[in-house]
């Protein structure tokens, strides 16, 4: 149930609307200046209330502080959130068992101050049916110890925290808040000092391994520890595993002591996926709890490629697997190594259809005309190949990197980044301009490099692979989405197959195309026809730069697009002067570049800026379609509701096709009320580790994925492109 507060918003001294005078005056060649001193609201709301209190329905949040001795270099300084739940109500520790999240604290602190991490107090064993988590009922303290570095100076300390939680009962409410205090730097803040004590004295005590070990045999870790407390010895104990994942939580356990040495048999969880040689464990006695690191000894058996499942989930996948049924329905048969690769391929064929990428692969194949030397045009299709499929295997090595480095990334990864989103806009415009005939390359370029690219066709054939990739490769077309998501669990070899097959599949028209002499001899004899078919490819670049500006947009807000949408107008200035001639373009030439790196100074940070997830926004009452949220599965199916979730992005030309078709169709629409399903979109535009997780869940790695939840029952994934029918025929078996 993994759950990711949202990124810091980024804000900027300039109003845009001032910027843009600015530019306007400049490139209108004036000198006046446009001056702005009224702030700007950047997201469209205004800003969330920020005190040292955050009150919930389920939870009261505090930022206390306690500084017994003042804000002095070498003197304990403690700050901590303090959460009181409502009764049966909980949140969570740092391994949260079979379910849940930690707590997540993101500090604010001036220069000279640093956070240490959290020491969380001894967690309580919370059953939840045939499961069990591990957190805090009550009220709980989560301290953190404040470093000041000699010559800190200043006469209060000013501390901003934005944290995140998520509170359960039988359904999880994930939550957040932003707080801010300010501690006088000379003087005491010891009224909070009884509530810190009797935090610290709540927290385990480090005890030394000593003689104890951990043995992995079999399904069981084999804990023997040596050299406990004397308050601890004959007692029956609870035991709290850091690493998060190893043992079975609910499972059922032994645990005797054999003289001074206690001794405990855990269940391996079938959903294992660490093997650490060093486990560190907390040990309870009544109320009091020790921490130890114990080496571990043996041999890990294999570990499930899979992360920790939601509650409803797992739940589900058992009774399946009691009943021998398939763990996840789905519409399309399990893959196998083979299946994947000839879904890769043909998704990679079907790739080609997109407007970026068409006019790329249609400009290719109607150059043979020009080229009577067979041998050549082998050449060039095995150059684009080449790009191509390199471009994919790159993409694809470096998303297996990033996710074997622990980070959660997904498929089309590359366009959550909106300075990726600015740079590819950029080059579509550029591309557009020269289709259209403002400009040559060549015209642009020193005369040796113009040279140069006209005897290398080999070259640009390549280049222009790796172009068609860098847009196209992101929106998983029909037959990808089971492939990719079936590849990221496969040993790097084979996985890198599959990314290599997609490639393929994208380069095969081109590569058939320049290797059978009858399709050259089917073309149009050169003409005019050509010049008309070059100008009229420009129009689809211009389609891809308006699809860009628009999940620019989604990224970045309104300003962010309006920002970028100047630039490359200020851009095509630049670009259309350095076609013109003799003075002309020296003057315009040096005005337009100038007026292009201010717009870069001024426009820029507007551009990257990354908003509040909407993932994480408040539902408003009325909607058809609410925003998808770690937990809110869980918690409609507990209450016996239909669930369909949209995992869906802006930059996904799939996603968009099937919400305006299938998802908009009146008959489906229909059925659904009459199912009682609830609609969650799931939105992955910006990055979101949690939607990453979600799909991993499922098995897949990108988007579209769409999914029917039904109360303990598996979830059903649909094909990647949604029919009307194929829908319906879903929701009569409800």
């Amino acid at each position: 149930m993994p759950f990711s507060p949202a990124h810091t918003q980024m804000f900027f001294k300039r109003p845009l609307f001032a910027v843009l005078l600015t530019c306007a005056a400049a490139l209108a060649g004036g000198s006046a200046i446009a001056q702005s001193t009224a702030p700007l609201n950047l997201f469209g709301k205004g800003s969330a209330p920020v005190s040292a209190v955050v009150t919930t329905d389920q939870v009261k949040a505090e930022l206390l502080a306690w500084a017994p001795e003042g804000v002095t270099p070498g003197k304990p300084v403690w700050v901590g959130l303090q959460l009181v739940h409502k009764p049966q109500w909980h949140t969570y520790w740092k391994n949260s068992g079979d379910s849940g999240l930690p707590t997540q604290l993101e500090w604010t602190l001036p220069a000279g101050i640093t956070a240490g991490d959290i020491a969380w107090p001894t967690p309580k064993k919370i059953p939840l049916g045939t499961l069990a988590n591990y957190g805090y009922e009550d009220t709980v303290l989560l301290p953190v110890p404040l470093t000041v570095a000699p010559g800190f100076s200043g006469n209060q300390l000013d501390l901003k925290l934005k944290a995140a939680w998520l509170v359960c009962l039988k359904e999880c409410i994930p939550q957040e808040g932003e707080f801010a205090l300010s501690l006088p730097v000379k003087g005491s803040t010891a009224s909070n000092g009884g509530l810190f004590q009797a935090t610290f004295d709540a927290t385990p005590k480090s005890l030394a391994a000593g003689a104890s070990q951990i043995e992995v045999k079999g399904q069981t870790l084999q804990v023997s520890l040596a050299g406990l407390p004397a308050a601890a010895q004959g007692k029956s104990l609870e035991i709290f595993p850091e690493t998060n994942g190893v043992i079975e939580p609910a499972g059922a356990w032994q645990q005797a002591w054999k003289g001074a040495v206690w001794t405990a048999q855990l269940p391996l969880s079938p959903q294992r996926s660490e093997s650490p040689s060093t486990m560190p464990l907390v040990v309870v006695a009544d109320k009091a709890a020790w921490r130890l690191e114990v080496p571990v000894q043996g041999t890990w058996p294999a570990a499930a490629p899979v992360a920790t499942l939601s509650p409803a989930l797992e739940q589900a996948l058992r009774a399946n697997a009691a009943a021998g049924a398939a763990p996840v329905q789905s519409n399309s048969p399990p893959l196998g190594l083979l299946a994947a690769l000839l879904g890769a391929l043909v998704g990679g064929m079907i790739l080609n259809l997109m407007p970026c990428v068409f006019p790329v692969l249609a400009l290719k194949v109607v150059s043979f005309v020009h080229v009577k030397d067979q041998r050549a045009r082998v050449a060039n299709g095995l150059a684009y190949t080449v790009g191509v499929v390199a471009s994919f295997l790159a993409l694809g090595a470096l998303l297996l990197g990033l996710r074997a480095a622990g980070e959660q990334f997904g498929w089309g990864f590359q366009l959550q980044s909106p300075a990726v989103v600015a740079a590819l806009a950029a080059l579509f415009t550029l591309i557009g301009l020269n289709l259209a005939g403002v400009f040559e390359f060549g015209n642009l370029l020193p005369q040796r490099l113009a040279g140069l690219q006209s005897r290398n066709p080999t070259t640009n054939s390549f280049l222009s692979g790796v172009l068609a990739t860098a847009v196209a490769s992101p929106c998983t077309a029909p037959f990808m989405g089971a492939s990719l998501g079936y590849a990221v669990g496969l040993p790097a070899t084979q996985a890198l197959l599959v990314f290599g097959a997609i490639g393929v599949g994208m380069a095969l028209p081109y590569l058939v195309a320049s290797a059978v002499p009858a399709v050259a001899r089917l073309l149009p004899r050169p003409g005019a026809w050509m010049v008309t078919f070059k100008q009229l490819m420009a129009f689809p670049m211009f389609a891809t730069v308006v699809w860009l500006v628009w999940v620019l947009g989604q990224q970045s807000g309104i300003n962010g697009a309006g920002a970028l949408l100047a630039l490359l107008v200020v851009m095509s200035l630049a670009i259309w002067a350095f076609s013109l001639r003799g003075t002309a373009r020296t003057l315009l030439a040096t005005l337009s570049v100038a007026a292009l790196a201010f717009s870069l100074w001024s426009l820029g940070p507007y551009v990257i800026q990354e908003l509040e997830s909407s993932s994480t926004s408040a539902r408003q009452p009325g909607q058809r379609w609410q925003a998808w949220e770690p937990g809110r599965v869980d918690q409609l199916t507990a209450e016996g509701k239909n669930v369909f979730v949209d995992f869906t992005a802006a930059w996904c030309v799939t996603c968009q096709y099937n919400k305006s078709t299938t998802l908009s169709d009146p008959a489906v629409l229909a059925d659904m009320d009459a199912k009682n399903v609830t609609l969650l979109r799931a939105d992955w535009t910006r990055r979101d580790p949690a939607v990453t997780a979600a799909l991993s869940q499922l098995g897949r790695n990108g988007v579209p994925v769409y999914v029917l939840y039904r109360s303990g029952r598996a979830p059903v994934v649909l094909s990647e492109v949604l029919s009307v029918d194929d829908v319906r025929a879903e929701l009569a078996k409800l």
